[in-house]
């Protein structure tokens, strides 16, 4: 009885002593126990450089996965890489502010990032999202995973939006959605609640975020150059009509969601001891 006691008392005062979530905020004394109290759980903030309308700031998407990270982080505590903008942008780099690198480099990054993250003890990864041009890059990468044997998981933090949201959002939203896709009012609503001193409301009506309208193929065809063809300005949407309402809406269910995300996350056991199984019966 007096083992179990003294067992409780110990994790409890693991989990109590406040550290920070952020990497790079964390000393070298504090590494151990954010670990133990992450139970081996390191959040990747994935995003990219790109313009977002004439009223959005460069970096949009690092802000969101950022601020959703710190908030989620605080409730279920994980540690938080810092912020990484080495994804997926070609398609707009006619306009200041993108940073590309080239597509080799940019998959060979994200390799070294997670064996380094691994390296460090953590031995679950969660990619977390905030650029509509990064998915696929994403599950490419996390299904090239089994390559080779690793001591880590890499998981992939890709939430559905809930169905309550999406009607109260709808209730909310001003411009068409169907149209609202980068830079627009979701986007720009939800930065207005993130950071209201980074968004300059009254330039987003400097630029049109129309659909051109510019290609006539079927939708059963994709090519490269769809979305310039379309969205010449790299601008998506009605981002004037944007609302602290709706931004705090959106942004709220990206943190609740992301909450649930990390307790299952430090929860799971099975995907490292089945990944690892795996390659135990994988012949060379």
């Amino acid at each position: 009885m007096k083992n179990l006691l003294f067992t409780f008392l110990i994790s409890y005062s693991i989990f109590a002593q406040e550290i920070p979530a952020r990497w790079d905020e964390l000393t070298a004394t504090d590494w151990e126990l954010a670990l133990e109290k992450s139970n081996y759980t390191c959040i990747l903030p994935f995003g990219v450089l790109e313009k977002h309308g004439p009223q959005g700031p460069i970096g949009s998407d690092l802000i969101k996965v950022r601020e959703w990270s710190a908030r989620a982080t605080k409730k279920e505590y994980a540690v938080v890489f810092p912020d990484y903008f080495y994804g997926q942008i070609n398609e707009a780099k006619q306009q200041f502010g993108t940073f590309s690198l080239p597509s080799k480099l940019a998959m060979e990054l994200l390799e070294a990032t997670c064996r380094e993250i691994g390296r460090n003890g953590f031995k679950k990864i969660i990619i977390v999202n905030g650029h509509g041009g990064n998915p696929q890059m994403i599950r490419y990468f996390i299904q090239n995973q089994l390559e080779k044997r690793r001591d880590y998981v890499v998981y992939f933090f890709d939430p559905t939006t809930p169905k309550s949201v999406t009607q109260r959002a709808n209730e909310i939203r001003k411009s068409d959605s169907s149209y609202d896709q980068h830079g627009g009012e979701n986007e720009t609503s939800m930065l207005m609640h993130l950071r209201p001193d980074l968004v300059k409301l009254d330039y987003a009506m400097n630029e049109s975020g129309q659909n051109q309208k510019r290609l006539s193929l079927s939708k059963d065809l994709y090519t490269a150059i769809w979305w310039y063809a379309s969205y010449p300005n790299h601008y998506a949407g009605v981002g004037e009509v944007a609302s602290l309402e709706l931004g705090k809406l959106l942004s709220d269910s990206m943190e609740k969601s992301l909450i649930t995300a990390i307790k299952e996350v430090k929860n799971d056991d099975e995907t490292l001891r089945i990944q690892n199984e795996y390659f135990d019966n994988v012949k060379n």
